[in-house]
């Protein structure tokens, strides 16, 4: 025989109040209803649960034994039932990202104080990566959004919005001459070159314009950081490879200076990544919103 869930609800109701008219009451359902549903109950699961009595019903050993994990699994049921509220108001739950240093402060962090001012009961999980670990990341279930640099071709990811970074050199004091002239690209490499680790989007970026001109090179000065590549650049290591957005403070306040190339940097693009196959949680989907209108 099926045992039907609702059986249970009444079961835990007459239990609690020892009385099935009682019972009844609360759940509106007549005291016939709610004897018959006891009845089927106690058939399919072959004993006794109750004892009656003159004046109600007292639970047997085997229905007090029920009895508490009935109560235990109503109980998570409704501990669920409030969560699902909770989410749907935007009162519980968690927003997973990974993003690079780049896209984390000239991109993603004002959203994420307009979206941590408006939802501050959603906790925020974020994870500087380069775009390759931020892919894997997203395949394995481990993020929700994944801000990489384009292009990439995959099948299992949705890029939902894209926006360009521009990108440039920049230099210290030390050869700030260089910053009052249009500089070729042979003008550049006669000074080291300060570039992120290889293998990273903004490297294997930097290597293809190069190689572009007929340049093959190599780092004077290779570090994992931007912010690092714009200190070394300050204080007269080079010319450091960064998003501009990245030094706009350092350049309008003199310390760096923007190298203007005879031959232009395209601006790059990045994606906001999310898995094909998933349906993205409430905060998630409410978070991307605030990109809307980059698409």
């Amino acid at each position: 025989m099926t045992i039907h869930t609702e059986w249970y609800r009444i079961f835990m109701y007459a239990a609690q109040f020892g009385n099935l008219t009682k019972a009844g009451q609360m759940l509106h359902m007549t005291q016939p209803s709610v004897s018959y549903a006891i009845k089927q109950l106690e058939e399919a699961l072959g004993m006794t649960l109750f004892d009656r009595l003159s004046k109600g019903v007292r639970l047997t050993q085997e229905g007090q034994l029920l009895f508490e994990h009935v109560k235990l699994a109503f109980a998570h049921l409704d501990t669920g039932e409030k969560q699902m509220r909770q989410l749907k108001q935007f009162k519980d739950g968690q927003v997973r990202i990974g993003a690079n240093g780049a896209i984390i402060k000239d991109i993603l962090l004002p959203k994420l104080d307009l979206f941590h001012q408006s939802y501050p009961d959603i906790h925020v999980r974020l994870i500087q990566n380069r775009t390759s670990l931020i892919v894997q990341h997203l395949k394995e279930g481990k993020l929700d959004i994944g801000f990489i640099h384009l292009p990439l071709d995959d099948s299992e990811l949705a890029i939902k919005y894209t926006a360009p970074l521009r990108n440039c050199f920049v230099v210290g004091a030390r050869y700030r001459e260089l910053a009052e002239y249009v500089v070729t690209t042979a003008q550049l490499l006669t000074i080291p070159l300060l570039l992120l680790s290889a293998g990273s989007r903004t490297r294997s970026f930097v290597e293809q314009w190069f190689s572009r001109q007929g340049y093959t090179i190599d780092a004077d000065i290779e570090l994992n950081s931007l912010e690092m590549l714009a200190v070394f650049a300050e204080r007269g290591y080079g010319a450091a490879f960064v998003p501009r957005s990245y030094v706009e403070a350092e350049l309008a306040r003199g310390v760096l200076f923007e190298l203007h190339t005879e031959v232009p940097i395209d601006d790059r693009q990045f994606g906001i990544a999310t898995r094909r196959d998933l349906t993205l949680s409430l905060p998630t989907a409410k978070f991307l919103e605030l990109f809307q209108h980059e698409a």
